[in-house]
């Protein structure tokens, strides 16, 4: 059950984002058929955003394997992929070959640079697609290098859930208009577009190029990570007046003069000077 049941989807199996959207879309109840490879390489992984769907193991390289993904098409809602540039349309399933069969079809695709541009031939990982839209550049610490947030920016955030959430909204219209559409979702846009709330406060002068300088990014001392005295870390996120004066009373650095004095939370000038609330300092018990 869920609110995309009834809804057909078929994905052309890659790895990272395309499995990850896949599972969204069959947790939500879409019926998602995983069309396989006949013979895959690369890593040999388990992955268990491969849950709650069937597979098919089709060879595209033939015109039996085209013919049959086509026929598929003809009785689906959606179809995605994570080719590179071209590769569908040069197999015979790209856009135009499969809304031919199916004319209300939602094609989805995925790629790391976009369909076109200097950059889509080009080769890449989650860590270029978010160096180039600036949001690597804005995590890590003060004074040090950027640090690569996993993969979650780019591959996930910016890539997978941005496509889960325009096949949804294509089939939303298709309903209505009885159209089906392309839905073009790059990871360097996604990830660009994640980080808005960051460039409008770049505008407003409360977000700076500069690492580890602002509220979120570990230049505040009450939004940070600290050790504890068991060798772990405590996370600490005090950004409200009446959770900020929690946090000074149960430190016990509400005697503190500087933070004793009104307004000076957010006093981004002063930050630097709580020298004791550095986090190479300060130990919680």
């Amino acid at each position: 059950m869920g609110p995309l049941k009834g809804f057909r989807i078929i994905e052309l199996v890659g790895i990272g984002p395309g499995p990850f959207c896949g599972m969204m879309l069959a947790d939500m109840g879409a019926e998602v058929i995983s069309i396989e490879r006949v013979h895959s390489g690369g890593m040999k992984i388990k992955d268990i955003a491969m849950r709650g769907r069937r597979s098919v193991a089709l060879d595209l390289k033939t015109p039996e394997g085209v013919q049959t993904l086509l026929k598929l098409c003809e009785k689906a809602d959606a179809i995605f992929e994570g080719f590179r540039p071209g590769v569908a349309e040069k197999l015979g399933v790209g856009p135009e070959d499969c809304l031919a069969r199916n004319p209300k079809l939602v094609y989805g695709r995925i790629t790391g640079w976009g369909q076109d541009g200097p950059l889509a031939k080009t080769a890449g990982h989650d860590i270029n697609y978010i160096a180039l839209s600036g949001a690597l550049h804005a995590i890590g610490r003060k004074g040090e290098k950027p640090i690569a947030p996993l993969n979650l920016v780019g591959d996930f955030g910016g890539g997978a859930m941005m496509l889960a959430f325009g096949i949804v909204c294509g089939l939303l219209e298709a309903q209505k208009s009885g159209k089906g559409q392309v839905i073009d979702s790059s990871m360097v846009d996604g990830s660009a577009a994640l980080m808005t709330m960051f460039f409008t406060l770049r505008g407003y002068g409360m977000f700076t190029e500069e690492r580890g300088a602002g509220l979120l990014d570990g230049g505040a001392h009450f939004y940070d990570t600290y050790e504890t005295a068991d060798e772990k870390y405590i996370a600490i996120g005090a950004i409200e007046p009446q959770f900020y004066r929690q946090l000074l009373e149960k430190t016990g650095l509400d005697k503190h003069s500087l933070l004793q004095e009104p307004g000076n939370q957010m006093n981004k000038s002063q930050w630097e000077d709580y020298n004791c609330l550095s986090p190479h300092q300060l130990i919680f018990s």
